[in-house]
């Protein structure tokens, strides 16, 4: 369960994300539509990973972020949580997409 209301907050608006058609679900998806898309604009998409991924995962994830310019957030909650938010068992990170999505994502975020 993730730490507290802020953070259950944050999850429910990465779920409503998804639910809006703004969200890309897991790494291999993600790293797939940023090589598509290449000129992704800093305040159209954001990256959201989970706490406890993999050393090899985050600096896949880190890697595509720094290069590109992308906005990257990892957030206290594990895989199980984040997935349980998108409907899936678990997942390591989700893209949101479209810059009122990502403002709305971003107000949710802990302090």
């Amino acid at each position: 369960m993730a730490n507290n209301m802020t953070e259950q907050k944050l999850l429910s608006m990465i779920g409503m994300s998804k639910k809006a058609g703004k969200a890309i679900v897991g790494v291999p998806m993600i790293c797939e539509h940023i090589a598509k898309k290449k000129n992704l604009f800093h305040d159209e998409f954001l990256i959201i990973e989970a706490s406890d991924t993999s050393e090899n995962t985050h600096k896949k994830i880190l890697n595509k972020c720094e290069f590109y310019k992308i906005r990257h957030i990892r957030i206290s909650s594990t895989c199980r949580e984040l997935g349980a938010a998108l409907g899936k068992s678990a997942t390591a990170a989700v893209a949101i997409t479209g810059k009122d999505m990502c403002c709305a994502v971003l107000s949710k975020m802990p302090e």
